[in-house]
């Protein structure tokens, strides 16, 4: 199985439609489905819910181009997980270290929401992305569609391991699953994620590595 869906993916027909309605109004988008972004030796996989509409179903790399984005590289940047500079398009220069990102449902969603039938439909894509990663020890995980994703990914129910912000769950091959708040516009803006929360659950992510 690949770990990355086909540019023209028909697995899930309110995506594929909603795709051709975007490539109609935005022709200049990549309208497709999102790649991972980054290297697969990786010691840390950050997985986020699904594509924003302008950010990167616009530029095709993953949380490039709107707020989550703004607020997660540079967050990789402050614990040493990216280097160089991000300006919102995915020919900035930016790289990844020992990080790689990819998100639940590889396209993006009418209202930002995808649906459960979506969600496992795109499940292969993120059970082949963790196996395919040797080296990885963390994943963490932003909100709790893409906790129960990446739970489902690996054979487990949603509540065997209860989401809740800056917690941690040892799964059974011995990687550290680590679960916070999405960052997303909304929540900075109504106070559910601060800077200095996203930065504990990183400052914690940093330490599970170094300990490894």
């Amino acid at each position: 199985m690949l770990s990355n869906p086909p540019l023209d993916c028909v697995l899930c027909s309110r995506l594929v439609g909603f795709r051709a309605e975007n490539a109609a109004l935005y022709p200049d988008f990549h309208n497709a489905p999102v790649p991972s972004f980054g290297a697969a030796d990786a010691r840390l996989l950050v997985v986020g819910m699904a594509p924003g509409l302008k950010g990167a179903n616009r530029t095709g790399r993953p949380f490039t181009g709107d707020y989550a984005g703004d607020l997660l590289y540079a967050t990789l940047r402050t614990f040493g997980f990216a280097a160089g500079d991000y300006d919102k398009r995915p020919d900035d220069g930016l790289s990844l270290i020992d990080c790689r990102i990819t998100n639940a449902v590889r396209c993006v969603p009418p209202q930002n929401k995808p649906v459960g039938a979506e969600v496992s439909a795109c499940r292969p894509f993120l059970t082949a992305t963790l196996e395919e990663m040797a080296n990885l020890k963390v994943i963490l995980v932003l909100g709790s569609l893409a906790h129960g994703a990446t739970l489902a990914a690996k054979g487990r129910k949603k509540t065997s391991a209860k989401f809740g912000h800056d917690t941690v769950h040892d799964l059974e091959d011995g990687r550290r699953l680590v679960s916070s708040y999405h960052c997303s516009r909304y929540n900075t803006n109504t106070g559910r994620l601060t800077e200095q929360m996203f930065h504990d659950v990183f400052r914690r992510v940093r330490g599970l590595l170094d300990a490894s």
